[in-house]
């Protein structure tokens, strides 16, 4: 292997806890995590996206962004189609291998396979329970057609290795490959791509590095001295350099991870306002208008550099105009020199601040801005009581904001995102390892049982650690990674085996004692293994009874009754 990509291998190896693969096998991962986060640019555990085993047809990796969103099991793909109007599919494949050069072979049999895994026939071959999952991937997808925004899924293949060209023969290669595969009518694009090493660093450097943009704005005023505040801007920035600038990656894709911010999701064209925003980007009179017919965007960063009439922002957030951003993305081809944006530009690093502007600006949605001050209060709670209340070796990282940690000497596999810990606490300890949701959604939702006032940050932080153990277990093989689509129904499973029935008194100091008990199991490694490894018993009892009346494999782990299921054979069976 290339030295260089060894090196980097390495690290990334340490950083993800991943010293027990084979070379091959972690750098199957490492091209994974390259890749896809040219894809999505929150964070992710990258072997989850691996097939390894035998009869997975040369790919390496898949994954699928459905709006921007990246999934890994059908179910989860399968839910979020469900509960959306409209939605937008990118399939993604790697092939990676750590051969210095590119085999023209190795691109016309993955091709070869593709066509049979994207195709509405059966496989002339066996395949793995991986490939499996990919297919039930795009049976959801095209099973709902309808909701496709206007285009069929993308599919975007990369061949990576550590060659340093791609010979002409090759890259013809590739893109016959690449038209045979357009021409299935499954797909409204094809990317066949080879990756070389340099580009691979590129990759990686991007994906290591939080967001910083460049662009010019000419017109802008300083605000006077703020107290807590090193700089703010007011001005009028082109809709063309916002959109090029700011809301596009290196690929062209809109970043959805500066939307954080925003309570509220993007409400979709059928949206009154975004329908008149959009009529007025439409009509070439009052667009030229849109500076002051639009309420505009307010940026937060933690970073601000003013250089003449250009601007240096470095890990920032848009904390409102989601709407007016995604409008003007979706319309970007209508946009001219003489549409332009009012914007406020706030450089802070005092998170009281920053939540004030949070509140400020989101005042028109349906969360008060004392709820929501509350809320992101107990989010910095939540990020000191993971890092500073703990022993290093049951300490985790809780991931408030997108990359945070990256110039930070931590163990990835202890960074907890919001949407990871959502996901835990509501399967540990509201008994619903079915539910699924964006963070925003949930709280939107109007539920009082999440990050709220009174609540003890242990409860969240038990949580965290048993999905953390659990993942250990997975990616150590120390259990079948078959049951990963069931992780949300173990982790609940592990409650009612340690605790009971009853709930844990979110509120009440009884609940650092509860908690005690499941984290004593769960930081001991051969106790938490232990305890799983029995939970598999009742669990796959479960399995088995649904099946046998009928349930396909793929609905198990998203049905209320296979909860209800599950949590009988845990309380009903007997511990050794």
């Amino acid at each position: 292997m290339d030295q260089i990509i060894a090196k980097l291998v390495d690290e990334f190896q340490t950083n993800y806890a991943l010293a027990d693969l084979t070379q091959s096998e972690a750098f199957e991962v490492f091209a994974a995590y390259c890749v896809l986060s040219a894809y999505y640019e929150e964070e992710f555990n990258p072997d989850e996206f691996r097939t390894g085993g035998g009869n997975d047809l040369g790919i390496d990796a898949i994954g699928v962004l459905v709006d921007g969103i990246l999934f890994r099991d059908a179910a989860d793909v399968r839910a979020h189609i469900q509960r959306s109007r409209r939605v937008d599919v990118q399939i993604v494949v790697i092939q990676a291998k750590t051969t210095a050069g590119f085999d023209s072979r190795v691109i016309s049999d993955l091709a070869d396979n593709l066509s049979h895994i994207t195709g509405t026939g059966s496989l002339p071959y066996a395949a793995s329970g991986d490939i499996a999952n990919f297919r039930e991937c795009l049976e959801a997808v095209y099973g709902n057609i309808a909701k496709l925004s206007g285009a069929l899924p993308e599919l975007h293949v990369h061949y990576v290795t550590t060659g340093d060209r791609v010979a002409d023969m090759v890259a013809s290669k590739a893109a016959s490959a690449g038209e045979r595969l357009r021409s299935l009518g499954r797909f409204d694009r094809v990317d066949f791509r080879c990756v070389t090493r340099d580009e691979l660093r590129q990759l990686y450097r991007r994906a290591t590095t939080k967001v910083a943009v460049q662009f010019p704005m000419p017109r802008k005023v300083s605000v006077p001295k703020v107290p807590n505040v090193e700089q703010a801007l007011l001005g009028l920035l082109s809709a063309r350099d916002l959109v090029s600038h700011i809301l596009s990656d290196e690929s062209g894709r809109l970043r959805r991870t500066l939307f954080h911010g925003n309570v509220r999701d993007y409400l979709g064209d059928d949206n009154p306002v975004n329908r008149e925003i959009a009529n007025t980007l439409r009509d070439p009179s009052r667009r030229e208008r849109f500076a002051v017919l639009n309420n505009g965007i307010t940026i937060v960063t933690h970073g601000l550099h003013v250089v003449g009439d250009d601007i240096y922002l470095d890990d920032f957030e848009i904390v409102n105009g989601c709407q007016t951003c995604h409008v003007l993305f979706e319309h970007r081809a209508e946009l001219t020199d003489n549409v332009h944006v009012s914007v406020r530009i706030v450089h802070s690093h005092d998170e009281d601040v920053i939540n004030g502007i949070v509140g400020a600006t989101n005042r028109q949605t349906t969360i008060s801005e004392e709820d929501l001050t509350i809320r992101e209060s107990f989010h910095r709670l939540l990020e000191d009581y993971f890092t500073h209340s703990r022993d290093p070796e049951r300490r985790l990282f809780y991931e408030r904001r997108t990359k945070q940690y990256e110039h930070h000497t931590v163990v990835k596999t202890r960074i907890i995102t919001r949407a990871q810990l959502v996901r835990s606490y509501t399967a540990m300890f509201l008994n619903e390892p079915t539910r699924r949701g964006q963070y925003r959604s949930l709280i939107s939702s109007g539920s009082g049982n999440l990050f709220a006032e009174g609540h003890q940050p242990v409860v969240y932080y038990t949580a965290a650690a048993a999905f953390y153990r659990l993942d250990w277990l997975l990616r150590n093989g120390r259990i079948p990674k078959s049951y990963a689509p069931y992780r949300f129904h173990i982790l609940n499973a592990i409650k009612l085996r340690v605790l009971g029935r009853a709930p844990v008194q979110h509120t009440s100091r009884t609940a650092e004692r509860e908690c005690k008990r499941i984290l004593d199991v769960m930081w001991d490694k051969s106790a938490a293994e232990g305890l799983v490894l029995n939970l598999l018993t009742p669990l796959q009892r479960a399995i088995d009874t649904e099946q046998a009346e009928g349930v396909a494999a793929r609905e198990l782990a998203r049905t209320q009754r296979f909860t209800k299921r599950v949590s009988n054979e845990i309380l009903n069976s007997t511990c050794p």
